[in-house]
């Protein structure tokens, strides 16, 4: 195995691909950790970390959908929501580049 900073920092800044096409935020990180999860140092567990915060994101974003027709509740959630998933991914490439393994606020641990 090896040392791959750059490319542990490039998984988590992949999920913001959203903000430019449109759509992978979950599908380019997923690619990336399945791809390189055997071959590069602490990818497993990032990429772990990574995938949950997605699957998480798409969750709490499906049950806020119908909450909009509640008193517009939902489209604060989405708000707050697209908020997370912008920061986090930022911040957390940051501490992966310092050789920490970052953890996402609001993520289910679906994948262990």
């Amino acid at each position: 195995m090896r040392q791959d900073r750059q490319l542990i920092v490039l998984t988590h800044l992949s999920q913001l691909i959203t903000l430019v096409i449109g759509f992978g935020s979950l599908i380019l990180p997923l690619i990336l950790w399945m791809t390189n999860k055997e071959k590069v140092y602490q990818m497993d567990a990032h990429g772990k970390n990574i995938i949950n915060f997605q699957l998480s994101i798409l969750i709490y974003s499906l049950i806020c959908i119908p909450l909009i027709l509640l008193l517009g509740l939902g489209l604060l959630g989405l708000i707050v929501l697209a908020f997370v998933a912008i920061i986090f991914p930022i911040i957390n490439a940051i501490k992966a580049s310092n050789g920490e393994t970052p953890t996402y606020p609001l993520s289910i641990p679906i994948i262990h």
